[in-house]
């Protein structure tokens, strides 16, 4: 739910049209009905009941009048800017395309560096496993803290083969795409695994529904499922083939299958729903974090592995003069208070400084 309350009166006056498209096989009637649950859900939720401003008086009401035509204004203006946001992020996503181009011939070994030999007879590694930049992705996604969670040890061998990753906005909708490409690999046929996030409000980050790829797996390489065999006991001769069981088990590639809302949603217990929740947030989390850190970061995070351990003392030592200078302008010293922003974004995001990790 919108944290503008007045948001939240537009879409009172206006529920028929901002239904999400999941409503669409609804009769007019049953429409309706939804229309009319809503409002009052909405009602008890912000408290603006019909007979609210009767209750004020007249003075406060002519008040609450001219407040609420600043709001309007406020509101065409941050509509604008919204608008403007959305071109202006279009028109670099455009600029950064070239870019990534180029990383995607240098990461794959279609491009040479200038200056780099072809005679590989020095190195460790064969000619064709030190062309490019080998495990590019899987190191990078490795070195950030909500992705290095999702990636088990069997997954390690799949994502080798991972060669890129792009996203793209939907088009005529509200959300986004992830791709990610696969080179031929001995776990699954597809060489596109895509996710897709459906949003019903992107700015307060609203989603509708994800949808994922159905992986294809070869047999006996579904890194998302483990066989269990149960053991005959000892002293025991049987010529029966030993029992089998197969389990979920945790893996990066249970994203592409993620949680949904079921359709008898309103008969869930609070902790289920509480638990649903959870996990759509976190799967949103892992989604976004692709998108905003790992795309356009990628050579940084690549390089937070790789530190050595000098640098990494200089990166500590680096922080906590950073912080000691931030904690001076905390109202510590009385001169007022400031958010603790600057110390966390700068041990989240690898870009900010060579020497976080």
């Amino acid at each position: 739910m919108s944290t503008n309350p007045e948001e939240s009166q537009f879409n009172m006056s206006d529920l028929t049209s901002n239904l999400p498209p999941s409503t669409t096989g609804l009769s007019a009637e049953d429409r309706a009905g939804l229309v009319n649950v809503l409002k009052s859900k909405l009602n008890d939720l912000t408290g603006q009941h019909p007979d609210f401003l009767d209750s004020l008086s007249v003075n406060v009401r002519q008040r609450v009048a001219l407040l609420k035509d600043l709001q309007s204004q406020h509101d065409e203006l941050e509509a604008k800017y919204l608008e403007e946001k959305a071109q202006l992020e279009a028109k670099y996503l455009k600029l950064y395309e070239p870019l990534y181009a180029k990383r995607y011939e240098i990461v794959n070994g279609l491009t040479e560096v200038e200056g780099v030999s072809n005679d590989n007879t020095g190195d460790k590694e064969n000619n064709e496993s030190a062309r490019g930049v080998p495990n590019f992705w899987l190191t990078a996604m490795k070195s950030n803290e909500v992705l290095a969670d999702e990636i088990s040890e069997s997954d390690e061998g799949a994502l080798q083969y991972l060669k890129d990753i792009k996203w793209c906005r939907l088009d005529g909708a509200k959300g986004f795409k992830l791709e990610l490409y696969f080179n031929p690999n001995p776990y699954f046929k597809n060489s596109v695994l895509t996710k897709t996030y459906e949003m019903i409000n992107e700015e307060e980050h609203i989603l509708e529904k994800a949808i994922g790829t159905e992986i294809e797996w070869f047999p006996g390489k579904n890194l998302t499922q483990k066989v269990l065999r149960k053991k005959p006991k000892k002293g025991l001769k049987s010529i029966k083939p030993p029992i089998t069981k197969t389990e979920n088990c945790e893996s990066f590639f249970n994203f592409f299958n993620p949680p949904q809302i079921p359709d008898d949603e309103e008969e869930l217990d609070e902790d289920t729903a509480e638990l649903l929740q959870n996990q759509m947030e976190h799967d949103y989390d892992i989604g976004s974090t692709i998108r905003d850190k790992i795309i356009p970061h990628a050579v940084s995070w690549f390089t937070v592995k790789h530190l050595s351990t000098t640098e990494f003392k200089i990166g500590i030592q680096l922080r906590l003069v950073i912080l000691m200078w931030f904690n001076s302008f905390t109202g510590e010293n009385g001169m007022g208070s400031r958010s603790g922003s600057v110390p966390s974004a700068l041990i989240e995001n690898p870009t900010l400084h060579t020497y976080v990790v």
